[in-house]
């Protein structure tokens, strides 16, 4: 469930949380808070689980992975499964509470969270899958804070999206050489020594789409001052690349949180002033 490592579950909260005030242009309802919260929460470690199950003959090569509970025996197979189907059972139960249209949208959610982990055996591109997946809380939330899907909502959506792709790249540039021996595809593999041009293309696209998004749902300027604050986060992201060297990529991936946080406190600032 990588309980120890909450960093999969911030970075998909803070935009989950961005649509919320978005949709209810400011606090949302209590109670949505807590189902996206939690929901955020079990979604995430179910996700975990099924690619620890979909990854246990691979893990093994993989230095950053081979002390994962699947690879070393401590948790068996069934076991994961029967945890995964606990955790996405309670996290359904939860939409439950929500309305017909977010019902339908988490059919959606479970079928890209379920399909990620098995896209990076054929396609150099499963950080697009992983980004489909990690940015459909805000269509959700649209969903069961206003009951519809405004058009605005899916530059929020591929925003957020390219954001995932670069920090996802930042993460597969760890395992790049070990991936590569074992037949892993990624985008890492596919840009090779573009990575970091690739990555700031990423970037630049993420600012340009979060700041025609933000122009559409009229946020003004700590949104505007949010973005320029990624901006310079982002600056810092392609410092910490700059050698290759994999604990400084995985430091990259893992300061994300702050472009997260970030975001959100300009949404949440703009509704607030």
């Amino acid at each position: 469930m990588r309980f120890d490592k909450p960093i999969g579950t911030l970075l998909l909260l803070w935009p989950t949380l961005c649509a919320l005030w978005i949709a209810a242009q400011g606090v949302p309802e209590t109670r949505l808070l807590f189902i996206f919260v939690v929901g955020t929460f079990l979604t995430r470690s179910a996700g975990c689980i099924i690619n620890d199950i979909a990854d246990r003959h691979l893990d093994g090569a993989v230095a950053r992975t081979n002390a994962r509970p699947l690879v070393t025996g401590a948790v068996s197979e069934k076991e994961a499964l029967l945890l995964f189907t606990v955790l996405m059972l309670l996290a359904f139960v939860l939409v439950l509470f929500t309305n017909t249209l977010t019902i339908t949208l988490s059919f959606i959610a479970v079928l890209l969270a379920a399909s990620y982990p098995f896209m990076k055996r054929f396609t150099h591109l499963p950080q697009v899958v992983l980004g489909a997946a990690f940015s459909w809380g805000i269509p959700m939330a649209f969903a069961a804070q206003s009951g519809e899907l405004p058009a605005a909502l899916w530059l929020l959506y591929l925003g957020n999206l390219l954001w995932t792709v670069a920090y996802d790249t930042q993460y597969a540039m760890v395992d790049r050489e070990d991936d590569i021996l074992i037949g892993i595809k990624s985008t890492a593999v596919l840009f090779a020594h573009h990575d970091r041009l690739a990555v700031a293309i990423l970037q630049l696209l993420t600012l340009l789409t979060l700041w025609a998004s933000g122009q559409q749902f009229g946020l003004g300027w700590p949104y505007t001052g949010a973005l320029w604050v990624i901006a310079g986060l982002f600056v810092y992201h392609q410092y910490l690349m700059r050698e290759r060297e994999p604990t400084q990529c995985f430091k990259a991936f893992l300061h994300n949180n702050w472009v997260g946080l970030t975001l959100f406190l300009g949404v949440a600032l703009h509704y607030a002033s």
